[in-house]
């Protein structure tokens, strides 16, 4: 091998990377959710648990969507696993779809310790924005599966009118 092709593998390499790593920045920037520990999310106390990463005080996690959109509806789909729905509030506000909710944690029922815990626990707050105007009285809203399905009637706007101008 000579020297010119290792130094384009290398450049190769490191573009794929580069690319990569600017992708999943660029989808994790509005898919990072942070949680907060609220009223009922019954976290275990930092001395249950050997995790050294463990913060009873709030956590991170990706809470992903998909947004699809025809001609006459916008239908955002959102992952929030090991939730129930009740658990859940939905509202439109400036544009953009808010995800309220509460995540709570269920402690084991027999004696032990916890030595991992990477699952995100609390209180969260997910906002999407909404590519075009909807009608947020239509919404139709379901929960299957871990996944939240959003959709949303498009508001029609006014064609534009062709008007025709008499020159005198």
């Amino acid at each position: 091998m000579k020297l010119d092709e290792i130094k384009q593998g290398i450049s190769g390499f490191w573009d794929s990377v580069a690319e990569g790593w600017q992708h999943m920045r660029q989808s994790a920037s509005t898919a990072l959710t942070g949680f907060r520990p609220g009223s009922n999310t019954n976290m275990p106390l930092r001395t249950q648990v050997d995790d050294a990463f463990f913060i009873p005080s709030g956590t991170w996690s990706m809470l992903g969507a998909d947004l699809f959109e025809d001609e006459g509806k916008v239908v955002v789909r959102l992952e929030v696993p090991g939730m129930d729905k009740n658990d859940l509030d939905i509202e439109m506000q400036d544009g953009a779809l808010i995800v309220h909710g509460e995540k709570r944690f269920e402690q084991e029922n027999t004696d032990g310790r916890y030595r991992v815990l990477q699952c995100a626990y609390g209180s969260f707050r997910r906002v999407v924005p909404l590519p075009v105007a909807v009608i947020a009285d239509k919404a139709q809203a379901s929960y299957r599966n871990g996944v939240l399905r959003i959709e949303l009637p498009k508001a029609e706007l006014e064609k534009p009118r062709k008007t025709t101008i008499r020159v005198d």
